[in-house]
């Protein structure tokens, strides 16, 4: 259940929020949304594949964490073992609504029912203080969601780039763990580095023009942690 809505200084004064990483605060995903803008700070950490959007045609990237539905291998006693968060998973409560049109500016949402929104004592961090104002912690997820947001709209014209040169190719992996037991990904696409490499001059001139050659090359530099998350899935495993 999610119960959104609107910042407001007043009706949420008293209002903390957790801060700390856990399945339980709702870190325990997959994969989570990504967008090109942040593509050279994820590549360092998680695999980048694509996906369509439920029952549409569109395309949307993401950050790969694990192998199975509620699995995030980069969780653990410790925390988030890694040194950056996408954006999307990093901004949690939070989110942009806008007007019910869609045009106008974004306003800070936040899921109310969401686990890490603490409901008494002193757990979590405040949004607003004394005063109404807000504290450095709801400055710093406002630049965040408007970041994600930025990024999210300009990443139509990146998609639109992969699409009109046919630069995504389906990509199924098979992983045959420690264990004997078999995990597979299947239903997500790649960059098609040969189709990239036959492109001309002029063309990938263009696309590098208009800044999306870039989060390509990332999204391709990306792959190369697969082989981490597979040691972080079977070092899981020896573990339990």
């Amino acid at each position: 259940m999610t119960q959104h809505a609107a910042l407001d200084s007043n009706r949420h004064r008293d209002l903390r929020v957790r801060t700390a990483t856990g399945a339980e605060l709702g870190d325990g995903v997959m994969a989570t949304l990504t967008v090109p803008s942040e593509f050279r700070q994820v590549q360092a950490h998680y695999p980048i594949l694509f996906r369509r959007e439920t029952g549409q045609e569109a395309f949307i990237a993401m950050a790969l964490f694990g192998f199975e539905p509620g699995e995030n291998l980069y969780l653990d006693a410790g925390g988030w073992d890694a040194r950056y968060r996408p954006l999307s998973a990093a901004i949690q409560p939070f989110l942009v609504g806008r007007p019910a049109s869609g045009e106008g500016p974004g306003q800070v949402h936040i899921d109310l029912d969401h686990p890490r929104i603490a409901r008494s004592g002193d757990d979590g961090v405040r949004l607003f203080d004394g005063d109404g104002q807000a504290t450095p912690y709801l400055e710093d997820m406002a630049e965040k969601l408007g970041a994600l947001d930025e990024g999210y709209r300009a990443s139509a014209g990146f998609f639109a780039a992969l699409r009109d040169h046919d630069l995504l190719e389906p990509f199924t992996l098979e992983v045959t763990l420690d264990d004997g037991s078999v995990n597979s990904l299947v239903g997500f696409h790649i960059i098609d580095e040969a189709k990239l490499q036959a492109l001309d001059g002029e063309t990938t001139g263009k696309l590098h023009a208009d800044g999306h050659l870039v989060p390509i090359f990332m999204a391709l530099a990306s792959l190369s942690q697969l082989a981490p998350l597979i040691e972080r899935k079977n070092r899981r495993l020896g573990h339990g």
